[in-house]
């Protein structure tokens, strides 16, 4: 699986805002992650939710979309290791990911030893046609406290729109089980 990490903190760069008007928290009732409206396609996003929520989880969500859909000319087919004839159609999502612990990443310098790490387990998934690029952003946990926490883009390709969908699922377990490896949600 193809993997990558990126710092974004300063100027206009993205905010993860954590208790943004929708959100759920699927720590106290992670069940809901089957009803959030984005499971509906991707059912593998519960699953991958309700692992990241987990109590076992070092992280939490705050947000997560599914884009059914992404064009050609929005993805470069090399960048998911596709071969010839297997990248026709695209398919992604995001998820924001929290710090649990208070003290977990309070300098960028700590967040990014978090995703090095993580991209170093994802690069020794044998899976091609997909890739996790993580983003380090500031995040706004309440109000009157900002931390940092990561966005998690996932894009995947496929021949068809089936097996696209086929192997984002396994990218999104893949990336759950490297954030979890003790979980014991299956």
């Amino acid at each position: 699986m193809e993997a990558d990490w990126e710092i974004e903190v300063g100027g206009e760069a993205p905010v993860i805002e954590a208790r943004w008007p929708g959100f759920v928290d699927l720590r106290r009732t992670p069940e809901q992650a089957w009803q959030l409206a984005e499971v509906g396609e991707l059912p593998a996003l519960a699953e991958a939710l309700a692992k990241l929520n987990a109590p076992a989880s070092p992280v939490w969500t705050s947000k997560c979309d599914f884009r059914p859909v992404i064009e050609p000319n929005e993805f470069d087919p090399s960048e998911l290791d596709a071969r010839p004839g297997s990248a026709v159609q695209a398919m992604g999502c995001y998820i924001d990911l929290l710090p649990r612990g208070d003290r977990q990443w309070v300098l960028p310098v700590m967040a990014a030893a978090a995703c090095k790490h993580l991209c170093s387990l994802l690069r020794e998934v044998p899976l091609r046609c997909c890739r996790v690029d993580l983003v380090v952003r500031r995040a706004f946990i309440t109000p009157e406290r900002m931390d940092l926490g990561v966005t998690a883009y996932l894009t995947s390709c496929g021949p068809s729109s089936v097996e696209a969908a086929q192997t984002l699922q396994a990218a999104l377990t893949a990336l759950a089980d490297s954030f979890c490896p003790h979980s014991t949600l299956q």
